[in-house]
């Protein structure tokens, strides 16, 4: 596939667009210079509909593009309960965790951990949390973004990955998190526009120009793909174990990925209310539900138009090889647009955690224009050294995928029972949350070793679900052997309250309401 010079003039437009909106937007006024809280919190002024579509550009990129499309190719539909039970995730998040968040203007999950436990569990996932980011995240997404740009475009894949890496981290770098969520908003415009685009005009070409009859077509040949609720004697079950994706372990890796993820909560941190915050999570559902048409159809479409492919992660480049010219660079620049947005999330984080966290517990009382210094220079080191390790760490396309799975499912369980307890149990300590920690770690580990060596095999999704309730367990009778010490706990729960308006009520009844139509629909 190659692209014509009006979609190499597109691209371009949108590459110089969205660098030149990241800083007038973020631009400093009236000569004021920009104190952390501007940099790192956005002045805590995001509006609803920035924080929405920021949470929905930090977490879609190349991987679940790609990925999601070769799932969609090779799984079917049930690959899309990632996106739809996620919109309900973001429900409860919304409901239950923001108004404590917000009621302590919490600014870091570090920082929530340390005023709710004490200051070792706080320095522990610090370091963890950046350990992941810089050596997972954005290495995975300057990989798999710079394959993704290779495949669709012949461009050399370090030549890709050296670009992605210096526009990612240079349109947010002066503007901070300002930059990166009021830009998001256009991002996803383009995300959304791009993939409806290739949905239409594939379903179309399906359908002998009738888009309805193409997907009608596609559940009439290929019924078993459309079968959201896996059954044990399924090829794909241990991606997807049945009941699992609905009432076991999705729901612990849902609410770490949107409860407790710096990087994606921490547009809802910065909003200029907990009401705007609500609202904003609540618009981020609704894009959710919209998500398999963008990710997941391609692959569904290419059962099709592409039967014949040498790996299912080329659907997606195949089904955008069919796209006249110009609007094949409109959708390029969105798969573009995607990769760049979580890269700005990314990098704003880690600076966001390593200058408060860590540099501002060791170098106390510094003026707020030198922390945003570090804050920047902390968001260059992290993207240099991921584009350096990215090759080597990730060195082929199918084990980037089981790397980032692994490594992530090792913490996710003791997380969750970390912060669940420090939520809502006040007699969670500092002692039993690090049971669970170094608990969780090890079981995750010894069960991994097991099902590698074929000793015993568990679906991974079910091995979260075991590990949490082990872990959970673990840290309720440490914490009841050893509870918390007088002055540790100093989250305010006075003021907190749960009821929420009557738009984000109908919100989350319309996403119950489709959620129950789609799985009684493909069970």
């Amino acid at each position: 596939m190659s692209l014509a010079t009006i979609d190499l003039v597109i691209l371009a437009i949108y590459a110089v667009a969205i660098f030149a909106l990241a800083q007038w937007v973020s631009r400093d006024k009236g000569g004021e210079k920009k104190d952390s809280t501007d940099y790192f919190l956005a002045s805590r002024s995001l509006p609803w509909w920035a924080i929405g579509a920021s949470l929905i550009a930090a977490n879609i990129s190349a991987e679940q593009i790609i990925g999601m499309s070769g799932s969609g190719y090779v799984i079917g539909l049930a690959i899309a309960s990632y996106e739809w039970m996620a919109a309900l995730t973001l429900l409860i998040v919304g409901k239950f965790f923001l108004p404590i968040f917000l009621r302590n203007e919490i600014v870091t999950m570090p920082q929530f951990l340390q005023q709710r436990y004490g200051p070792s569990i706080r320095n522990v996932m610090a370091v963890f949390w950046l350990v992941l980011y810089v050596f997972v995240n954005i290495t995975s997404i300057l990989w798999l973004g710079s394959l993704a740009i290779t495949a669709v475009t012949g461009v050399d894949q370090t030549a890709a990955l050296i670009g992605l890496a210096v526009f990612g981290l240079a349109y947010q770098l002066w503007g901070g998190l300002k930059a990166v969520a009021l830009t998001d908003a256009v991002q996803v415009v383009l995300l959304v526009a791009g993939g409806l685009i290739i949905a239409w005009i594939t379903l179309g070409q399906i359908g002998g120009g009738d888009v309805l009859a193409g997907g009608t077509r596609l559940m009439t040949e290929f019924p078993e793909k459309f079968d959201m609720i896996l059954s044990r004697d399924s090829p794909h079950y241990a991606s997807l174990p049945g009941l699992s994706v609905l009432i076991g372990g999705m729901w612990i890796m849902n609410l770490s990925y949107w409860g407790f993820n710096q990087y994606i909560i921490q547009r809802a941190l910065a909003a200029k209310s907990l009401d705007e915050a609500q609202k904003g999570v609540a618009f981020a559902a609704y894009l959710k539900l919209l998500m398999p048409l963008i990710v997941v159809l391609p692959g569904l479409a290419a059962l099709v138009l592409a039967p014949d492919l040498d790996r299912p992660d080329a659907a997606y480049p195949t089904m955008m090889a069919l796209l006249p010219v110009g609007l094949k660079g409109l959708v390029f620049a969105a798969l573009v647009a995607a990769i760049i947005a979580t890269l700005g999330s990314l990098v704003n984080s880690i600076s966001t955690i390593f200058t408060l966290d860590l540099y501002a517990k060791v170098r106390k009382n510094m003026p707020q224009t030198h922390l945003v210094l570090v804050g920047r220079l902390a968001a260059v080191a992290a993207m240099v050294i991921g584009g350096m390790v990215a090759q080597p760490l990730l060195g082929n396309f199918d084990q980037a995928f089981q790397f980032i799975q692994d490594f992530t499912g090792f913490f996710t369980p003791a997380i969750v029972v970390i912060f669940i307890l420090g939520l809502f149990w006040s007699r969670a300590s500092e002692a039993g949350a690090l049971t669970a920690a170094i608990g969780g770690v090890a079981l995750s580990g010894v069960m991994w070793w097991l099902d590698r060596e074929g000793i015993f095999t568990l679906p991974f999704m079910n091995r979260v679900g075991l590990v949490f309730l082990v872990a959970l367990a673990a840290a309720v009778i440490v914490s009841l052997m050893s509870p918390p010490k007088a002055g540790t706990m100093q989250i305010k729960l006075d003021g907190v309250s749960y009821r929420t308006s009557m738009a984000f009520n109908i919100a989350g009844a319309g996403v119950i309401a489709f959620l129950i139509a789609v799985y009684a629909l493909w069970w």
